[in-house]
C-alpha cells in the first residue's frame, strides 16, 4: 500500500461494484441452511460458514440497559441534561451540513437503486387568475438506506439457533425476526421509535496519523483514535457518556469520482474500537465510509460484526457516508451533532442531512 495521498481516477460510476453485491449475495447466501459456497472470499475475504458454525447458539444480550421493552436505544441518552450539556459546545453559531447530497450515481450497496423523477414539467396549473403552477417530485429508492444513511436497530440481526429459525433470528433486545418482521414495515424498532439527537460529537480525524488516506482493510485501533484525539487536544476521558464518535479516514474524497473502490471495501473501525465505543457508552458512531467499521475484517469468518456488535446487541445507533470537510478546514474536532430519524413507521433506517454545530 502507497504511503502517498490517493487520488480519485475515474469518472463517476453508476452501477454498484460487482464486489460489493458479491458480498451482498453471499452474506445472504450464508444465512440460509446449510450454505457453504467456494471462492466467497473475493475482496472482502470472508470465509464460507458452515451449517455448524451458523447454529452455534449467542449468549443471550437482551434485556437491553433500558428495559425488555425499549425500542430507542442508545438515543435514550438524549435527555435534557444531556441537550443542556452539548450546547455548551457552542459559541459561534455556525451550521455545517455533514451529509452528502442524495443523486443518481452516487455509490450504492448491493443493487439499491435512487431515482428522482418530476412527473409533469410543471406537475400541475396553472390554477387561478393568478395562473399558480406547481412541482411535485416522485422518489423511488430505498430510503432509508442510501446516500447519507442512518442505520436504525431493526436494520441488523443475528441468526443465534438454527438457520431460517424466524424465532431465533433475534436484533436488539432480543426481538425475533417473528415479532419484528412484515412486508409492510418493522413491527417494532422502525425509526419512529428512535429520539431526535442533540448530542456532543467528537471528530477522530486518523488521516494525519499515516500522512495520508487510510487504505481498504486497515482498522482503526483504540490507540489510533486516542492519538487521533491527542493530535487537536481532546482527552480521551472527554468522550462521555450519550456522546457521539465521527471518523474521517479520508475515504470520502472518492465519492462520485471513483465509486468502484469506494464500494470494494473500506478503513474503519474492528471489534477492539466497537467495545470501546461500548464501553464508553456512546449514543452513535459514523463516519466517511459506507459502513464505519473496516472492510475487509481482519478475520475473514466475520461480516460486519461492528455492525452487530453495536446496533444488534448494544442498540447504538450508526451514520454512514458523512462528509467532514468543513468542519476539516475550520480545524473543528468538537461540535453539537444533531439529526432527527424521519419518522416512517417501520422503516429500518433514515435518510436525511445531520448537521454539526459549533
Amino acid at each position: 500500500m502507497s504511503d502517498s495521498t490517493d487520488t480519485p481516477e475515474s469518472a463517476p460510476e453508476h452501477v454498484a461494484s460487482p464486489e460489493r453485491r458479491d458480498f451482498f449475495k453471499t452474506a445472504a447466501a450464508l444465512g440460509a441452511a446449510g450454505a457453504v459456497a467456494a471462492g466467497v472470499a473475493g475482496k472482502f475475504g470472508v470465509s464460507p460458514i458452515g451449517t455448524a458454525a451458523a447454529q452455534t447458539a449467542e449468549r443471550p444480550w437482551w434485556p437491553s440497559r433500558w428495559g425488555a421493552s425499549d425500542e430507542a436505544g442508545s438515543t435514550n441518552w438524549i435527555t435534557p441534561q444531556k441537550v443542556l450539556d452539548a450546547a455548551k459546545l457552542i459559541k459561534t453559531g455556525k451550521i455545517y451540513k455533514i451529509g452528502r447530497t442524495y443523486e443518481t450515481g452516487m455509490p450504492m450497496f448491493g443493487a439499491r437503486q435512487f431515482s428522482m423523477r418530476i412527473p409533469g414539467g410543471p406537475t400541475g396549473g396553472p390554477f387561478g387568475k393568478n395562473k399558480l403552477i406547481y412541482n411535485d417530485d416522485y422518489l423511488a429508492t430505498e430510503i432509508g438506506q442510501v446516500g447519507t444513511q442512518f442505520d436504525g436497530l431493526g436494520h441488523i440481526g443475528i441468526q443465534v439457533g438454527v438457520n431460517g429459525d424466524k424465532n431465533q433470528m433475534r436484533y436488539y433486545n432480543g426481538f425475533t425476526e417473528q415479532e419484528i418482521g412484515d412486508a409492510y414495515g418493522l413491527k417494532k424498532l422502525g425509526t419512529e421509535k428512535l429520539k431526535p439527537i442533540f448530542t456532543r460529537a467528537h471528530l477522530v480525524d486518523v488521516v494525519p496519523l499515516k500522512g495520508r488516506t487510510w487504505e481498504a482493510g486497515e482498522e482503526i485501533s483504540v490507540a489510533n483514535i486516542i492519538a487521533a484525539l491527542s493530535n487537536v487536544g481532546i482527552a480521551e476521558a472527554d468522550v462521555k457518556e450519550g456522546d457521539a464518535v465521527l471518523f474521517h479516514t479520508g475515504w470520502g474524497q472518492l465519492w462520485m469520482k471513483n465509486n468502484d473502490k469506494y464500494n470494494a471495501g473500506c478503513p474503519g473501525i474492528g471489534m477492539e474500537a466497537a467495545r470501546w465505543v461500548v464501553q464508553k457508552g456512546l449514543c452513535l458512531t459514523g463516519a466517511d465510509t459506507w459502513p464505519t467499521e473496516v472492510i475487509p475484517n481482519p478475520d475473514k469468518d466475520l461480516a460486519f460484526p461492528v455492525h452487530g456488535e453495536l446496533i444488534c446487541k448494544h442498540g447504538i445507533v450508526n451514520h454512514e457516508n458523512l462528509i467532514f470537510d468543513e468542519l476539516l478546514k475550520d480545524k473543528v474536532y468538537q461540535f453539537v451533532y444533531s439529526f432527527t430519524p424521519s419518522p416512517i413507521k417501520g422503516a429500518t433506517g433514515s435518510n436525511g442531512c445531520p448537521i454539526a454545530i459549533t
